[in-house]
This record gives structure tokens, C-alpha cells and sequence, in this order.
């Protein structure tokens, strides 16, 4: 599983549906309100040598969408030759190389020999160290030691506020998400933000999604007692597409 060339993925929409997804987050991740752990910096090959073009952008991306640590990224027999192996049931990314070379061939009309300058692109499929086990600890990020975040002037009322909604708050990775499959917020540990206040709004944020998505099962539960046999009608209610 090296090389994708024979893969049916659509590489150009793949990087264009990333790269606006992340924009329409509305944070992009230069300027999220947490830290990411990790070493940062630009995506690297697996000998160290940095990424260019899309790749760039795209892998930088990828790895802030996924909350890698690692910089590095590498194809499965790369990660092999090393000594390590893909975790089962990983996804890789997509990496695309793009490069030309000149072929001699016959004018068809002089007879002469011309030289003809051959573009060609190729993706290959990458992963993340983050999903390789058993490399060189170089490739993995070292663990950060935390930094205390100072309280907000207004912690208390804060405090107050999340004490009195009755939800399972996680902490850890470098993500903040609501997931309805475990009914669980996960967040960026607290001394990750670069305040209290913007760990507290990012909280919000995730809370307002519980809330969303209460409404919503609660809007289905009616549509179902109400037309119990027009599974359109109730999507048309919900907002659902089916």
C-alpha cells in the first residue's frame, strides 16, 4: 500500500474540501485559542526534508484537522524499512508529486528528431507518525510540560455557569468537538488555552452543540409520533436530508 496511482481517490477534491472546510470552521489554525502540542513547523518527509507546494498546505492542515503531533510523514513501506508498521484500520493522506522529463521522438511531418518536454502527476498515499508504531523516537513529538493558565477575573461566575449543565466534559488531544455517538465534549486540556476566557467560549461553543443536537432528536422523536409512515415529511421538519 505505497503508492495511490492506481487508487480511484479524487486527490484534487479531497485537498480542496480540507482546505475549505477548515476556513469555513471560522479559526483557522493559526489563530485558534489553544496551543497545539507538538513541534510544529512544516510537514516533513520521512528523511526530514520539507514538503513544498500543496503538500505543504494540505498535510498542515490534515495534521491540525487530526491533532497530530508529529511532523513527519511517510508511505507504508517507508514506515516498513524503518522497522515500524501503519496501525490497522489507519487512513492515509494524500501526498502529490509533480515533475517532468524530456523524450525524444520523430516530427511527424519533418521526419527530424525533437525533443518533447513530458509533464506528469502522481499521489501517493502518506501517514502521520502518530499512526506508526515502533519508529525511532526522533519522528514522535516529545511530551510538553504544561503552562498554568492565569484565572479569568470573572472564574468564579464561569465556574458557576459550567457546574450547573449536566455534561460529560473530556480533556485532552488538541481538539474541541461535541461527539452525540459518545454524548461526551472533548476538549484541550484548560492549561492549552492562552486564557481562561477563550478556554470558557470554546466551551460554550461546545456546549450550544449539545443543545443543537437535543433539539434535534427531540424534533425527529415528534416528527415520528406525527407522521409515523412520511419519512419525508419528517425530514422536510427536521432539517435532515434523510
Amino acid at each position: 500500500m505505497t503508492a495511490s496511482r492506481r487508487s480511484s481517490r479524487d486527490v484534487a477534491a479531497e485537498i480542496t474540501d480540507l482546505i475549505i472546510r477548515k476556513l469555513e470552521e471560522g479559526v483557522p489554525p493559526w489563530s485558534r485559542p489553544w496551543r497545539c502540542s507538538g513541534a510544529g513547523g512544516r510537514p516533513l518527509r520521512h528523511c526530514g526534508t520539507p514538503y513544498t507546494g500543496i503538500n505543504t498546505l494540505y498535510l498542515w492542515a490534515l495534521g491540525d484537522a487530526m491533532g497530530y503531533r508529529s511532523r513527519f510523514w511517510m508511505t507504508y513501506r517507508q514506515a516498513e524499512a524503518l522497522g515500524a508498521n501503519v496501525r490497522r484500520g489507519e487512513t492515509g493522506a494524500i501526498s502529490v508529486y509533480y515533475s517532468s522529463f524530456k523524450k525524444t521522438e520523430e516530427h511527424p511531418e519533418t521526419g527530424k528528431e525533437v525533443e518533447k518536454n513530458i509533464r506528469f502527476l502522481r499521489h501517493y498515499v502518506v501517514f502521520n507518525a502518530d499512526q506508526i508504531d515502533a519508529l525511532p523516537a526522533y519522528f514522535y513529538a516529545p511530551e510538553e510540560a504544561e503552562i498554568p493558565v492565569e484565572p479569568s477575573t470573572r472564574q468564579a461566575a464561569i465556574d458557576a455557569f459550567f457546574d450547573a449543565i449536566p455534561a460529560d466534559v473530556r480533556h485532552g488531544g488538541n481538539q474541541a468537538y461535541f461527539t452525540p455517538t459518545f454524548d461526551h465534549i472533548q476538549m484541550p486540556s484548560r492549561t492549552s488555552f492562552r486564557s481562561m476566557d477563550l478556554y470558557a467560549s470554546t466551551r460554550c461553543h461546545e456546549v450550544c452543540n449539545i443543545a443543537s443536537v437535543l433539539i434535534s432528536r427531540t424534533v425527529d422523536g415528534l416528527c415520528a409520533l406525527l407522521f409515523p409512515n412520511h419519512r419525508t415529511a419528517c425530514c422536510a421538519i427536521s432539517g435532515r436530508e434523510s
